[in-house]
Order: C-alpha cells, then structure tokens, then sequence
C-alpha cells in the first residue's frame, strides 16, 4: 500500500468524537447523494462517471431497504459524514445469503473512523439478519488502498483481483474483490 500523506498536511494525533451510526431516512438523501457524487466525479470506488440525481438515490434506496438489508449513515455534530449499505450480491435466489458492502466516507471525514464505524455495524446488522457471507467490490483495485485497509481490518481476505475492467478517467481500472463470512459462514447450511 502506498502512503498518500503529502508532507504539508499535519498528522493529527487528537482523538476524534465517535460517529452515531443509525439508520438512514429519505431526509438524508440529499446528504448522501453529495457525498456519493463527490465520490463519482473524483474517485475510482465507483465506477458511475457522472452523479445520479437524488430520485435516482431514492429508488435505489428503497430498494435496498425493501430486501430487509441495512442503509446506514453517519453522523457527527448533527452532520451526515458518511453512508454504508449492503445490496444483493446477484440477482439469483441461490445467492440470497450473500451481500455485497458499499461504504463512502464525505471529504475531510477520511482517517476518523467513520468508514469504520459503518463497515462494522454493517458487518454486525447482515449478521444478524442471517446472511452468510459479505463481498466488497473495491474499485481502483490496489490503488485503493484505503478501503482495501478498511476492508481487512475488520476481516475481509482477498479473493480476486479483476485487472482492468472498468474505464474511467481515461485509463483501465482494476477491481479488487474482498470476502468476510458473517456468523457461522459456510459451515452449516442457511436457514432460508
């Protein structure tokens, strides 16, 4: 992994409050779809090249939330700094037990805690709703160094690394694959 520190940027070493991680409500919509698009038009996480507009969010929202799976936010100081939920991994009913993570952290929020926070209470929640196993689809590959961190520290392993997949900001972008089992995994078979 790469350091991205630039050497005019302090380190601070004071503790940070803790995050409120809650569920997300259609009124944190629009602070979602801020932090999503900045993420769109500057980063590799998504492979989206231009913002989605909030009825978009909405849909895909209900959508998540009409499976029974977690749509979580953040929040500090009243203030929506991050979101995290988990989706159908694919379509087809054998794969019901297992989920597919996407967390984004807003801007100057980085280094906080809050992509962990939500990342372990999303691990904590499919866990509890019985699904078996959690996949994060990490865009920009290695280059994503922060998020592939993320995603070990709370137990991801790799399993793929897909090379040049995705094109974005005029060059090949590649797709690290993490896995986590949640509960007891593939060790007995699921009760649905």
């Amino acid at each position: 992994m790469r350091d991205t520190t630039r050497p005019d940027e302090a380190i601070s070493t004071a503790p940070h409050p803790a995050p409120l991680v809650r569920d997300a409500a259609p009124a944190d919509l629009a602070a979602v779809q801020a932090i999503y698009g900045h993420h769109v038009l500057t980063g590799l996480g998504s492979f989206e090249e231009t913002s989605p507009p909030l009825d978009e969010l909405e849909k895909r929202y209900r959508a998540v939330v009409d499976l029974g799976l977690p749509y979580l936010v953040a929040v500090l100081d009243g203030k929506v700094v991050g979101y995290a939920y988990a989706g159908a991994f694919r379509p087809r009913p054998a794969y019901r037990n297992t989920v597919e993570n996407s967390v984004y952290v807003a801007p100057g929020m980085e280094g906080r805690g809050v992509g962990r926070a939500l990342l372990a209470t999303l691990v904590e929640r499919c866990t509890a709703a019985g699904r078996r196993q959690m996949i994060a689809v990490i865009g920009g590959g290695y280059d994503n160094a922060a998020s592939a961190s993320l995603h070990a520290a709370l137990g991801f392993k790799e399993c793929a690394l897909l090379r040049a997949v995705g094109w974005k900001f005029g060059r090949w972008v590649d797709v690290l694959m993490m896995q986590r089992p949640l509960g007891p995994g593939a060790d007995s078979p699921p009760e649905r």
